[in-house]
Parts: C-alpha cells; sequence; structure tokens
C-alpha cells in the first residue's frame, strides 16, 4: 500500500481518532493521542490488508514550547513492504503512553529508551526501568529543559577546556 491508502484506510477506521493525517509527507504519518494509540497500534497490527508486523524504532521528541512529548513508531509491513509512521503526543507533565511490547517485541527495549531519557512512562510495559541511565540518575537528559549535574557521585559531569591554558591542545 502507498501512504496515502494506509492513511485513508486507518480515517475509515478512526474517523474522530486522528487529528492528523500526513500521508504526502517526506515522513508519511498520521497522529494520534495516546488515549488512542491502542486501539490504533491493534488495528496498524492486526488488519491483513496493514499488517505492520515489525518495529523499527520509537523516536522520544520534546516539543517543550507546546508543552508535549511525543512518540514517533517507525512501523513496517514485512508481508506487504510498506512503512509509514504514528506520533503519539503527551502532555509533558505526567507523560503516559500505552505500552506495545506485546505486539511489537522491539519496543520493549525502545519505551526503556524512551522512558529513560524523556521520561514518558509506557502503561503496562512488562520491565519498567532504566535502560541507560542508573537507577539513581535524577531526571530525564533529552529533555530541553534539563539542568545537566555538574557531578555524579563524585564524577565530574562536564568537563570544559580552557584552550588558553592547554598548549598540548590544537587551537
Amino acid at each position: 500500500m502507498k501512504p496515502r491508502q494506509i492513511a485513508q484506510r486507518l480515517a475509515e477506521r478512526f474517523p474522530d481518532q486522528l487529528p492528523a493525517s500526513l500521508p504526502d509527507d517526506p515522513h508519511p504519518r498520521v497522529h494520534v493521542s495516546a488515549t488512542h494509540w491502542r486501539m490504533v497500534a491493534e488495528f496498524l497490527h492486526g488488519d491483513e490488508a496493514l499488517a505492520m508486523d515489525w518495529l523499527a524504532c520509537i523516536t522520544g521528541i520534546d516539543y517543550v514550547a507546546d508543552n508535549q512529548l511525543c512518540a514517533v513508531y517507525e512501523l513496517r509491513s514485512s508481508r506487504h513492504g510498506h512503512w509509514f509512521a504514528v506520533k503519539v503526543y503527551v502532555d509533558r507533565d505526567g507523560p503516559r503512553i500505552p505500552s506495545v511490547a506485546d505486539l511489537w517485541p522491539a519496543a520493549d527495549w525502545h519505551e526503556r529508551e524512551a522512558w529513560d531519557l524523556l521520561g514518558i512512562t509506557f502503561e503496562n510495559h512488562p520491565d519498567p526501568r532504566r535502560i541507560l541511565l542508573p537507577e539513581d540518575w535524577v531526571g530525564h537528559p533529552l529533555r530541553k529543559d534539563y539542568a545537566f549535574p555538574r557531578t555524579y557521585h563524585g564524577i565530574p559531569g562536564t568537563y570544559e577546556l580552557d584552550w588558553q591554558q592547554k598548549p598540548d591542545y590544537p587551537a
């Protein structure tokens, strides 16, 4: 299916749940709220004409000016060969999205990464713990308003070179 056909199929099935549909964009996609994500995901996965059986990745985005976070799901059908994306939006305060790790096993890792780095909670995730940062890390470093700590357990968090004082380094 072409992106326009995928978007049309989704619009027919979910006429009031997709606030945006951009099948002609260089990154063809639809937008959906977290409230409707689970039923859209089940349809994408289970519908024979779509058969989106492969989740390539989930990318987290911070739209700080809009007070929203977004999880972008890149989906592919290995049977039909088509690609499509879904953007799921949530408020930055208390962001929660239903997990799809039971539909696409790759979501297990990607949802944990989005939790770790952006603070998006994936409801009913089978293993909701940090994956990249230590368990006692405070905050989510890919949020645009994150203040990086100067130290972590006595280890410097940043090292700022003064090129004027370090003649061993090229200018």
